[in-house]
């Protein structure tokens, strides 16, 4: 009789019944940079690979990268790093950074995060020293260029607390020069936001004189903005980060910290998705657009049930003729007053 192999995670057989912590061996291999997909199911059938000291042949094969030991070619596949993601609230005079400069002896976001990995995260994106609010710190590399570059057009709203006269008949005026202050700056910036996801002002408080801006955008505030709004007699006395994509910042004291929910990294991945272009609507076949199929031999063409019908008529549709432009529509104003 022989002896059944003892693999612990390893389940043959089984696709399409392993569970979350289970995933393809040449999925493993492939994102630990051993090759390619195809190359490394080539490298299982050889017997190249051993799962807990048994080489395994035979496909599909489901292990766990977290407990079990892989081996390629004698050498021992190095176990893989467990992704953290972590909220904090940021309070305002504190560097979003590792280190200072020398001489300085700031406080940074890692002296507030105590937790045993803190010093291997890195924050997503950027966050002036001055300013508060949301910052999340994670070692996803992959995630976190995903949410930081203008590509992907995750967008992050801000609260700027100004000091002045801000008015709603104010904002189209300050969202104009905004991009064309960004435009002049950089111009592949400038493109990368005028995308489908430009700049979004409201006012969404007014306290004792002091109202509160909320920016939307895939870019973070710069000195530009501050710069335009000081032009317009207004001034920036409070920046704080409310929301990164589909994460609000909400139920978190300031100086604070958690880990995220699984609800909230699974709308963050989502978010993060790169998007392609759109995919072409299917040409409706049969009938044509726009003319009810007519049901139980009832209505126009019952009479033709039966005969051969052409797709297309000899005749062409009666097109009807195109108004000529006259006034009453107005030529697009960009940085205008």
């Amino acid at each position: 009789m022989h002896s059944v192999p003892r693999l612990v995670s390893i389940r043959l057989g089984t696709m399409g019944q392993s569970g979350d912590s289970n995933v393809r061996l040449q999925r493993v291999l492939a994102q630990a940079g051993v090759a390619a997909r195809r190359a490394c199911e080539e490298m299982i059938e050889e017997g190249r690979v051993r799962v807990n000291g048994e080489v395994v042949r035979t496909l599909p094969v489901f292990v766990d990268p977290a407990t079990d030991e892989i081996e390629v070619d004698g050498r021992m596949l190095r176990k893989p790093e467990r992704h953290l993601y972590l909220m904090l609230n940021k309070p305002e005079r504190v560097l979003v950074g590792a280190n200072d400069e020398p001489g300085m002896d700031r406080a940074t976001i890692h002296d507030l995060v105590d937790h045993p990995q803190s010093k291997r995260l890195f924050p997503v994106g950027r966050l002036e020293y001055h300013a508060c609010g949301l910052v999340l710190l994670t070692n996803d590399g992959d995630l976190a260029n995903r949410l930081s570059h203008p590509r992907y057009e995750v967008p992050k709203t801000y609260h700027l607390v100004v000091k002045g006269d801000l008015t709603p008949e104010r904002l189209p005026l300050i969202a104009s020069r905004l991009m064309t202050a960004r435009r002049r700056e950089k111009m592949a910036s400038a493109r990368r936001m005028g995308g489908r996801t430009g700049p979004q002002l409201a006012i969404v408080k007014n306290r004792e004189g002091k109202p509160v801006l909320e920016l939307t955008s895939t870019q973070p505030p710069a000195k530009e903005l501050r710069d335009l709004l000081a032009t317009l007699g207004l001034s920036v006395k409070r920046l704080e980060r409310v929301s990164l994509g589909p994460l609000r910042l909400t139920g978190l004291a300031r100086g604070r910290w958690r880990e995220l929910k699984r609800d909230e990294l699974h709308a963050l991945r989502k978010a993060a998705r790169p998007t392609g272009p759109k995919a072409a609507k299917a040409k409706p076949t049969g009938s044509k657009p726009g003319v009810a199929k007519p049901a139980g031999g009832k209505g126009p063409g019952a009479a033709t049930r039966g005969k051969k019908v052409t797709t297309r008529s000899d005749k062409p549709a009666p097109r009807t003729p195109k108004k000529p432009m006259t006034g009453g529509m107005r030529p697009r104003v960009i940085g205008g007053d």
